[in-house]
């Protein structure tokens, strides 16, 4: 889920880069980056991906 919020950060980020858009200071394309690779850094740590059942069956 991280995954994909990420990929869309970076879309967004990229959209901006790419059109020129002017934005004010708290949305410019760095800081969707930085987000999205904090997100992207969360995902790969596996927070976010719900808890693993560790219980043994027998």
């Amino acid at each position: 889920m991280l995954a994909i919020i990420s990929a869309v950060l970076f879309f967004i980020a990229f959209l901006i880069n790419a059109a020129d858009i002017a934005t004010n200071d708290t949305f410019t394309s760095t800081n969707f980056m930085l987000i999205g690779l904090t997100l992207l850094a969360l995902h790969v740590a596996g927070i976010g991906s719900g808890w693993a059942v560790r219980g043994r069956r027998r």
